[in-house]
């Protein structure tokens, strides 16, 4: 490879250990004080009093950003980083065939490669902002250890080695710059075994100069101990300190039950500093590793079969099999990522949508015009997704998606009778999934017969039309002739008025007190 970046012969010497360790110590001091400041105590009882933002309600859609170093070999996954030290795996004898022993060439030596030469945050929040995107959430730091902002708690970090800047800070600037809700995301929890695959023979992962970037590296079956959760713990005030992001997304491993006291101490604190700014702030976590109702639960790469009693999140990336750039990545369609989100929106979710940007900072152009496409589509439908809630179904037709994480990997084969429903004031919204070759949609949930709207219909009309839409309504349904040009690339949606009567939304339970 060539020489690129800030070489690793010119890079710091290990922090000073005293020096990391009385700052660690002033962060984790300062959780505690702030944790028990109320009005929220580390403790699960006190945290389901938690309430989902309003904005976050009504966003319902943000981008996602796994910008990683493992974008220079560019190959396999978002995981090269740990599986070009696993023996047998396709990465690993790509790497060697590639770049030579891991002892000579390990993971730190792609990081002067990791330019970001071409990196442009306010470039990166307009395309956001173009796709219509209400959040953003950049990776603060992946499982490989290295961070993008500037932390004082590690050398490996983005202003001193490849990029060279604070690209955290840039990009929460940018952001609010264009109000665009700012979050960050930490998957530092998993650097706990993410490289021991490179204990197990020769590697710079076993080298004592690079131990501060590959972690403890032990087996993933190990608990972590005192000192790495303390750790943990700091580096994620050190960001809500610096960066004051209105979400903190967790990827899975926090789950592990040594986690548990350490999530109610940060979840207190940045709970509670976020009340003394007056901001409103929530959480991201997987599986169960937070208790019910405490934060915002994430799906990753599904989907719910029903609408849920709470918001949610489902993130998935616009790559088939990966979070990051690879050279032979595949897409998915802009059908699938819009029917993914009507979906989501319809269940009470949020659809958090990832891209993953070159090694120079540059965005493919399929995931640039695959933003653009959502951005056009909603900047005609968006009103039936901004802002709504669930009706009292979510949907109807023939084709049902699997609940569950990963069951993203197929393309849905959706028909003009699969339906989706939002509401929101006086307005219902039918989003029809794919426009009929006949132009006939009929509603069979607005039938008459089975009175989930007892009320006389007084409007419908085909959003993103001037023209008026032929309508009747009977035990059947309500039927629909759409006999103009479709007006954007996917679907139809329908907007339905009721005379004199609010759309009833779903029945939502009250919070605790």
């Amino acid at each position: 490879m060539t020489e690129a970046g800030h070489r690793l012969d010119a890079f710091p010497a290990q922090l000073a250990p005293e020096t990391v360790e009385r700052f660690r110590k002033e962060l984790l001091a300062k959780v505690d004080r702030v944790a028990g400041e109320g009005p929220f105590e580390p403790s699960w009882s006190s945290l389901t009093r938690f309430q989902v933002p309003d904005w976050f309600r009504d966003a319902k859609f943000g981008i996602f950003i796994h910008w990683l170093a493992s974008s220079v070999p560019a190959y396999g996954t978002e995981w090269y980083a740990r599986t070009m030290y696993l023996a047998g795996t396709p990465e690993f004898t790509h790497h060697t065939s590639s770049y030579g022993p891991q002892k000579d060439f390990g993971f730190k030596d792609f990081l002067p490669h990791f330019t970001g030469s071409a990196f442009d945050a306010d470039e990166w929040i307009s395309l956001v902002a173009r796709s219509g995107a209400r959040y953003v959430v950049p990776v603060a730091e992946h499982h490989d250890g290295f961070a993008f902002h500037d932390t004082q708690l590690s050398r490996w970090k983005a202003p001193l080695i490849g990029p060279g800047r604070d690209v955290i800070a840039e990009l929460a600037a940018a952001a609010r710059r264009a109000n665009i809700r700012f979050g960050l995301s930490s998957h530092r929890a998993e650097n706990w075994w993410f490289f021991n695959g490179g204990k197990r023979f020769d590697s710079d992962v076993n080298d004592p100069r690079w131990a501060d970037l590959y972690g403890p590296a032990q087996p993933k079956s190990t608990q972590p101990d005192a000192e790495f959760l303390d750790d943990w713990l700091a580096r994620t005030a050190e960001v809500v300190e610096r960066y004051e992001p209105e979400v903190v997304y967790f990827d899975w491993w926090i789950e592990e039950p040594a986690f548990r006291d350490y999530l109610r101490r940060f979840a207190a604190y940045y709970y509670n500093q976020a009340a003394q700014r007056g901001d409103e702030v929530l959480v991201n976590y997987k599986w169960d590793a937070f208790d019910e109702g405490s934060a915002v639960h994430d799906i990753e790469r599904g989907a719910v079969r029903t609408i849920q009693p709470r918001p949610f999140q489902n993130d998935t990336s616009m790559s088939r099999t990966a979070w990051c750039h690879l050279v032979d990545n595949t897409f998915k369609s802009l059908d699938e990522l819009v029917a993914d989100l009507v979906d989501t929106v319809s269940k009470n979710g949020s659809l958090l949508l990832n891209i993953g940007p070159r090694p120079d900072g540059t965005i493919v152009d399929e995931e640039r015009a695959l933003l653009e496409g959502i951005g056009d589509w909603l900047t005609v439908n968006g009103e039936a997704i901004f802002g709504t809630r669930p009706w009292l179904v979510h949907g109807e037709g023939p084709t049902h998606v699997d609940g569950g994480s990963f069951a993203d990997t197929a393309k849905v084969p959706w028909t003009a009778q699969d339906m989706r429903f939002t509401c929101k004031d006086d307005q219902l919204y039918v989003l029809v999934l794919r426009w009929p070759d006949d132009g006939n949609v009929v509603i069979r949930s607005l039938g008459t017969d089975l009175r989930l709207v007892d009320a006389d219909i007084e409007s419908v009309q085909l959003l993103g039309s001037t023209g008026t839409v032929a309508w009747r309504r009977d035990t059947d349904g309500l039927h629909v002739t759409l006999t103009e040009p479709a007006p954007s690339s996917f679907g139809a949606c329908l907007r339905v008025r009721l005379r004199n009567r609010p759309i009833p939304p779903r029945y939502e339970p009250p919070m605790a007190e």
